[in-house]
């Protein structure tokens, strides 16, 4: 079962901002507020039975008037237009990914020059070790041939 609605009051000094809702923390919610305004006396739970009767035929609504007055209550107008598209990346965004992009691609390629260089010395170090291998091999069968001749 839903709450009782209340209806809370706050006040920026020019705008008196009235909403019904069932809570203290829900009021604040609707203002936008993240201070306790009612904790340091800037709200509080309105009383007056026109207020109250405007503000609970639209509950959860935030409603406004000038400060201190009589005069009817509005709507208070939200912030950003309802069907607003959320604002596209700015030029210097946009340039800042190009560039980042461009030096991303630079540093692949530089990457894989390195790679292709640590390749060709690899293969002429392999080249170069089977040589000496070879000749090494060579050497160890006369000698032990030698050592062969030797015993018989």
């Amino acid at each position: 079962m839903a709450g009782r609605l209340k209806v809370f009051v706050t006040s920026d000094g020019l705008t008196d901002y009235i909403v019904a809702t069932t809570s203290r923390p829900k009021a604040l919610e609707a203002w936008g507020s993240h201070q306790d305004l009612f904790k340091t006396g800037l709200a509080h739970e309105a009383d007056d039975a026109d207020l109250v009767k405007a503000a609970t035929a639209q509950p959860g609504e935030v409603l406004r008037r000038p400060a201190g007055s009589r005069a009817t209550l509005e709507r208070l107008k939200s912030s950003k237009p309802e069907n607003a598209k959320p604002a596209g990346p700015t030029k210097a965004q946009l340039r800042k990914v190009a560039e980042l992009e461009a030096r991303l691609d630079a540093a692949d390629k530089a990457a894989a020059a390195e790679l292709a260089a640590l390749d060709a010395r690899r293969a002429a170090a392999e080249a170069k070790h089977a040589q000496a291998r070879a000749k090494m091999i060579a050497s160890l069968a006369a000698a032990r041939e030698a050592v062969e001749r030797a015993r018989a």
